[in-house]
């Protein structure tokens, strides 16, 4: 089983509720298991700005799935869940994203990996490092360029803001 990272972030509708029903669906694929789950923290959008705040979580997973059939497992969740793809970087119900997958690096019109601009967001960066499990965060120059509280990464804690 390869361990995988996915990034989650939500900006329309029940935020939290948007995030816990994803890590739902995402255990119930066979082939894949969900190991650790970071705390959730409120963002401000990044990119297109005039839009909601976003709740952000990472999701360290085991899976048996190839990269491609996961990344697919990944948008099909997003389709179920109504994701509608208007805007780049504008309001969604879910967002589901494929930062890493084992030691594996690809470049393909369907898939890079690593997540090509995760270095360079900090709503990403700090999920992800809560649950790194390796004896050093690869990416901790990527947060002191983008430091969290510069950033608009703030810890949410349920029913309402930290």
């Amino acid at each position: 089983m390869q361990e995988a990272y996915v990034a989650l972030g939500a900006n329309l509708g029940d935020r939290e509720r948007s995030l816990r029903e994803a890590v739902d669906r995402l255990g119930r694929i066979p082939g894949i298991v969900v190991r650790r789950l970071s705390p959730v923290y409120e963002t401000d959008p990044v990119g297109y700005t005039d839009q909601p705040a976003f709740l952000n979580m990472a999701a360290a997973i085991g899976t048996e799935l190839e990269p491609l059939d996961l990344l697919r497992a990944l948008l099909a969740i997003e389709r179920e869940m109504g994701r509608v793809r208007k805007v780049r970087w504008g309001p969604r119900t879910i967002d589901l994203d494929l930062l890493l997958y084992g030691g594996v690096t690809m470049n393909t019109d369907e898939l890079t990996l690593p997540h090509p601009r995760m270095g360079e967001r900090a709503f990403v960066l700090v999920p992800l490092r809560d649950i790194w499990e390796g004896p050093s965060f690869p990416w901790e120059s990527g947060l002191r360029a983008h430091p969290p509280e510069r950033e608009g990464v703030r810890l949410w804690f349920s029913g309402g803001r930290s």
